[in-house]
């Protein structure tokens, strides 16, 4: 292989020389495919060399290929070769990636193993829609890539990581495509069915749908997820329906809550308001602690659902005493059956402070979108 390997720097080293993008594309070729015939038995430093002289000839026709059709084609060629290949050339591999020509890119970014996560990232961050929409049909990807994908926000893109099974997606990607989904039903519809998706986004995604998205939700979901989506449709309606019509005047109970505030009692009394099912001044002083309003949190409180109000109480850091008291209090009468109760402790105890941050950012921008409501 020595030999041979001097052979073919020599005859890169002429045909750069020579100055022919004819040649040098005939040489690519050539080398590539001589590459491809034994890509299984080459060890590192043969790769190695394999790297330096293709990267070499390719910088050498794209210079041209901007202007040159027929350049353009030969890239896209060796790029198809290539991209399957587990020991293709790595820095080379990188190159034509990361080529402002999607034809050229695309085998590469939908395929190659040869990219890491951080190849895949820089290259979300900067290049065309359509360079990610090849990365976000590769058949893995991790949270950091789609991160980098979603924040772009563009719609195609939001679907297309939404419908790769194996797309992990973060709880702060979902919340960029729930934004997306309020007006893509299609959309709203495969983001419902998603088994990871967390259900107090589930439920957010349902609370915020037509009719039609969660009919079709239910036409689509898959056994492990009907019975959750038929339970948070049905939760979703009776909340909407549930307490609407009564006028709240939160005014005097926003006075006691600011003296009890300044006074540092305020967590105290939260455990007490809620115990002793004071609606107003629980509503109140849950916002204040989660440093959110009532807005955001009187929805919440309306929900027969438990999961969206552990998450201003999370904010707040409440123990699970002042947690539960607050959902029992969302009951005229009566309370929550055991089985309820503990499986909102589990979510409770698996629910971070930081997730619980995001998405409360997320429905505080929400309610600031929204028409001001009036005093209920």
């Amino acid at each position: 292989m020595q030999n041979a390997g001097q052979a073919i720097v020599d005859e890169v080293e002429a045909a750069i020389r020579a100055g022919s993008p004819e040649k040098c594309m005939a040489t690519a070729k050539r080398v590539t495919n001589l590459f491809l015939t034994s890509a299984g038995s080459f060890n590192a430093e043969q790769i190695e060399l394999f790297d330096n002289v293709l990267e070499r000839l390719v910088k050498t026709i794209e210079l041209r290929a901007l202007a040159d059709l027929s350049a353009r084609m030969a890239l896209a060629e060796i790029s198809e070769q290539l991209a399957p290949v587990a020991q293709a050339p790595p820095a080379l591999v990188r190159r034509l990636a990361s080529n402002d020509e999607i034809r050229i890119a695309r085998p590469m970014l939908q395929e190659s193993s040869r990219l890491s996560e951080e190849d895949l990232v820089g290259i979300a961050r900067t290049k065309s829609e359509q360079h990610l929409l090849a990365i976000a049909g590769r058949w893995w990807l991790k949270e950091a890539v789609t991160d980098a994908l979603l924040a772009r926000r563009f719609t195609r893109v939001s679907r297309r990581v939404v419908g790769n099974p194996g797309a992990k997606v973060s709880a702060s990607g979902f919340v960029v495509i729930l934004a997306q989904a309020e007006h893509d039903p299609d959309l709203a519809v495969e983001t419902g069915i998603r088994a990871d998706l967390p259900s107090e986004l589930r439920l957010q995604l349902l609370h915020d749908a037509t009719e039609e998205v969660r009919s079709r939700l239910l036409e689509r979901a898959p056994p492990h997820l009907f019975e959750e989506i038929r339970h948070a449709i049905a939760a979703v309606a009776a909340g909407v329906e549930r307490d609407m019509s009564r006028v709240r005047d939160f005014t005097a109970a926003k006075r006691y809550v600011a003296k009890l505030r300044e006074r540092g009692e305020l967590e105290a009394a939260l455990l007490t308001f809620a115990r002793q099912r004071k609606y107003e001044e629980t509503v109140v002083a849950l916002a204040y602690l989660a440093q959110s309003s009532i807005e955001v949190i009187r929805p919440l409180m309306q929900s027969l659902r438990s999961e969206g109000l552990l998450v201003p109480c999370r904010f707040a850091g409440l123990s699970w005493e002042t947690t539960a008291a607050i959902m029992e209090c969302r009951y005229s009468t009566g309370t929550m059956g055991p089985t309820e109760l503990a499986n909102a402790k589990s979510q409770y105890a698996r629910l971070t402070r930081d997730n619980a941050d995001r998405l409360l950012r997320f429905w505080q921008v929400r309610a600031t979108q929204s028409p001001p409501p009036s005093k209920r």
